[in-house]
């Protein structure tokens, strides 16, 4: 048995695709749309979508932030896991990406549970806190620009209740966080994120390698 964690080449990630997967068509039509998007590496995959629909239930949530939308997958997989009542904030400034999420929010029929704001995300999450939104949160999904991954967290964190999870997403990046050589503005943000996440005491942590690799910090 290894001792650590599996590197899928494609055929074992087809394989585990072809026997976990259950991706509702409507989720499939927007991860082929977004494809062709000319930003498109932006877009999660499908599996990691299915896992965090998962955690969603498992939570038994009700309210979830999303910060970061683009074209809207990460909002609707979690929209379609939430109840009838259910509700994602949604935070996201590009009107041209975020009107295909809009468009498939409709399709969905989750448009209801989706609370669209179209500005900074900072800005809607200090206007959430300053609403008395605090501890009011059962999830958080932060896939946004990663100079502000440390900010997102904070806020995110004191939106959530305890027991609630944040997910934080490209926290691998390709792997370029463990190359000391690389000093990409983006590299260093997520390499320091990374560090001062392993030393948050508020939180139980677990780095993920799925997709470009996933943090869940679960708030104590």
């Amino acid at each position: 048995m290894s001792k650590q964690s599996l590197e899928l080449d494609d055929r074992v990630y087809k394989y585990l695709l072809s026997v976990s997967l259950r991706e509702p068509e409507i989720l499939s039509k927007l991860r082929e749309e977004t494809d062709r998007h000319p930003a498109s590496v932006m877009q999660i995959s499908a599996d990691q979508g299915q896992f965090m629909a998962l955690l969603v239930k498992l939570l038994k949530a009700k309210k979830t932030l999303d910060i970061g939308v683009f074209t809207g997958y990460s909002s609707l997989v979690v929209a379609l896991a939430l109840p009838e009542d259910g509700k994602v904030v949604a935070c996201d400034r590009d009107p041209e990406a975020t009107a295909i999420a809009r468009r498939y929010w409709q399709a969905a029929g989750v448009e209801h549970k989706i609370d669209f704001r179209l500005a900074p995300a900072l800005d809607t999450l200090d206007q959430l806190i300053a609403e008395g939104e605090t501890q009011s949160f059962d999830f958080a999904f932060i896939d946004a620009d990663k100079s502000n991954y440390l900010n997102y967290y904070e806020r995110a964190l004191t939106l959530l209740r305890p027991g609630g999870i944040i997910a934080i997403d490209n926290v691998l990046w390709s792997g370029r966080v463990a190359d000391p050589e690389d000093t990409d503005n983006r590299t260093v943000a997520l390499r320091e994120f990374n560090q001062k996440l392993h030393q948050d005491k508020r939180v139980d942590l677990s780095m993920l390698a799925i997709a470009d690799g996933l943090t869940l910090a679960f708030k104590q």
